[in-house]
């Protein structure tokens, strides 16, 4: 219904902005990523939108790019991802960071998001396969990048801290393969 908000920015509170359109002030929720990128207030701002209703509210959000939206609009269709989840997830990764988290299947960058737990980034990931990078023209991510990828899902798998597999990942080369980059950690690990 609303697609597109263009005025002056009025207010700045963290995550919702109030945009004067021709003296009609609308209350925008936006993501912490376009939050960051907003003019000051007093200044001119367009925000393409995404309008909710609900039987107890209608909420407008806001953002600063197409793909942004696109990626909202792709969570919120997955069961059990409301608005305000999806504005959590575009808050906590970029648009580039959620599908390369997504084509890699790292839940683990998920979770570190406030309000997404284990089963909920395991369900982001299963829904949102192959529909990210494709709409959002995200190109898909270097083979050398996958496999420190496949390493350090390997080490944690094996029980080490997110934190252990990382430092042992800094150590190898950027050019090893799996299984010699797995031996090399697990070498790095046991000193």
């Amino acid at each position: 219904m609303i697609g597109k908000l263009s005025g002056t920015l009025l207010e700045k509170n963290p995550p919702q902005v109030l945009v004067d359109c021709h003296g009609v002030g609308y209350e925008v929720d936006v993501p912490m990523s376009t939050f960051y990128n907003l003019p000051a207030v007093g200044e001119s701002i367009s925000l393409l939108t995404h309008f909710v209703v609900r039987e107890d509210a209608q909420i407008l959000y806001g953002f600063a790019t197409a793909e942004e939206r696109i990626a909202f609009r792709q969570l919120i269709k997955i069961s059990g991802v409301g608005p305000r989840m999806a504005l959590g997830v575009l808050s906590g990764l970029s648009v580039t960071e959620l599908a390369q988290a997504i084509s890699l299947q790292e839940a683990g960058r998920l979770v570190k998001i406030p309000g997404v737990g284990k089963k909920t980034a395991e369900r982001l990931l299963l829904e949102l396969k192959g529909k990210m990078g494709s709409d959002l023209g995200v190109n898909s991510v270097p083979q050398a990048h996958s496999a420190q990828n496949d390493i350090l899902q390997a080490l944690m798998s094996l029980g080490y801290s997110d934190k252990e597999a990382s430092a042992a990942l800094k150590q190898l080369p950027a050019d090893i393969g799996v299984s010699d980059g797995i031996k090399q950690a697990l070498k790095a690990l046991a000193r």
